[in-house]
Parts: C-alpha cells; sequence; structure tokens
C-alpha cells in the first residue's frame, strides 16, 4: 500500500476494468438520454464516447489495452444486427408494400451520400487518399473500413469518419424531419439507416419500432450498394 496507485496500475490492465467501465458509462448516458425524453442532442453514444475518450486520456491507457476488454461489447455488435430481423419481420407486410419507393430510395441515397461528400471535398483540395476515406462512410464500419482499404485508403480514418457520421445523422434526423414535415416513420427510418448506419438506426428504434425497422433494412442495403458503387464512382474524381 506504499504506492496508492498500485492497484489501479494492475487493474488498467485487466480486460475486466475496461468491459465493466464501457457498460457503465453506457448504462449512465441512457439514463441521462431518457432524463431528456430522448432529445437528439443528448445522444447516448456520443455521450459514451465523450466519458471514455476523457477517461483514457486522463489515466493515459492505450487504445489497445481499452479494446482488450471492449473486444466483449465489439463482437456483440453481430448478434446485435442480426436481431433487427425481428422487428422486420413483424412489419414485414408494410415493408413489402414500401419495396419500389425503398429501391429507389436506396440506389439515390447510395450515390448521393458517396458523391456528395467526395466532390464537396474535392473541392476544399482534400487529398486522394482522404476522398477515398470519406467515400463510404454513410454504411456499417465493418463494410466501410473493407471498402477503403480495397480502394487504397486508411481505414482507422475511415472508421472515423463513420462514427462520426453516424452521430451526426442521429443527432439531426428528428429535427431535420420535423422541419421538412416528413412523419412517415417508415421514410424517416430509411432514410436515417441509409445515410447514419447503426447509430442511426438505435436512434431509428428509440423513437419508433417501425422506423428502427426501416432503418436497418435500408442499414444492410446500403452497405452491399456502397460496396458496389463506391469504387466505380471514385473514378469519377
Amino acid at each position: 500500500m506504499s504506492n496508492p496507485f498500485a492497484l489501479w496500475v494492475y487493474l488498467s490492465t485487466t480486460p475486466l476494468l475496461w468491459l465493466t467501465v464501457t457498460l457503465t458509462v453506457w448504462i449512465a448516458a441512457d439514463r441521462i438520454a431518457a432524463r431528456c425524453k430522448r432529445h437528439p442532442l443528448v445522444n447516448p453514444v456520443l455521450l459514451s464516447i465523450i466519458v471514455l475518450g476523457a477517461l483514457l486520456t486522463v489515466t493515459k491507457t492505450p487504445y489497445q489495452t481499452y479494446f482488450e476488454g471492449a473486444q466483449f461489447v465489439h463482437f456483440l455488435l453481430g448478434p446485435a444486427t442480426v436481431a433487427i430481423a425481428i422487428p422486420l419481420m413483424r412489419n414485414r407486410t408494410l415493408v413489402r408494400r414500401n419495396l419500389l419507393p425503398m429501391a429507389a430510395a436506396l440506389v439515390a441515397g447510395a450515390i448521393v451520400a458517396v458523391v456528395s461528400v467526395v466532390a464537396i471535398a474535392s473541392a476544399l483540395g482534400a487529398p486522394h487518399d482522404i476522398l477515398i476515406a470519406l467515400a463510404p462512410k454513410s454504411t456499417t464500419a465493418g463494410i466501410a473500413m473493407a471498402v477503403s482499404e480495397s480502394m487504397g485508403g486508411d481505414p482507422a480514418l475511415t472508421a472515423v469518419l463513420v462514427i462520426s457520421t453516424g452521430i451526426l445523422g442521429a443527432v439531426i434526423v428528428t429535427p431535420l424531419m420535423n422541419a421538412l414535415k416528413i412523419n412517415d416513420y417508415a421514410a424517416r427510418g430509411f432514410a436515417v439507416g441509409l445515410a447514419s448506419h447503426g447509430i442511426g438506426t438505435a436512434r431509428a428504434f428509440a423513437v419508433s419500432e417501425i422506423a428502427g425497422a426501416f432503418a436497418g433494412v435500408a442499414m444492410g442495403l446500403n452497405g452491399v450498394a456502397t460496396a458496389l458503387l463506391a469504387p466505380l464512382l471514385m473514378r469519377l474524381f
């Protein structure tokens, strides 16, 4: 006990510590969001990132050490994504009725998501490797990183851009849809799932099961569409 930090030094190297910290921070952030009536600006993902980032900085903990514990949460992303099929099946009749509008929105949204951000960044003088990292930012991280790497981009940078896109979409979707007077939860959900992948889908489920189901469909389909279209569209730049 001569060194008051000895216990911390020991615990900081064990995966259980950062798994516990991650879950605790998330539960606290989610309760704060619930008390704020799920206000778009009080996003639990954003709050958790800020708190965990501050903790890692203050304790000077390497990300690799943190991820040894957080990888268990990361593993659950797969089952959580598959579980989206449950509300999708509950609303399958509504989904079937909207197949044609969804297909049109998917093609338009996937193309615009890639071309718009790359065109703006290119006009501002961003180097080509940054353009590649930006191109798949509206799809889920696993697919986006693979697409970026296949085109010669930096997967790590792409991951950061994907998370930033998801948080931004989750924050602005509700006020934006309200301002545009779009009240159809199927349309709202599909739009946020297409543009903001998993984080946007989580926000959609917090608002409506129908919105969440359509967001899940959009997230999955946009992953396939972006993987196919991004390499072709990048030839324009």
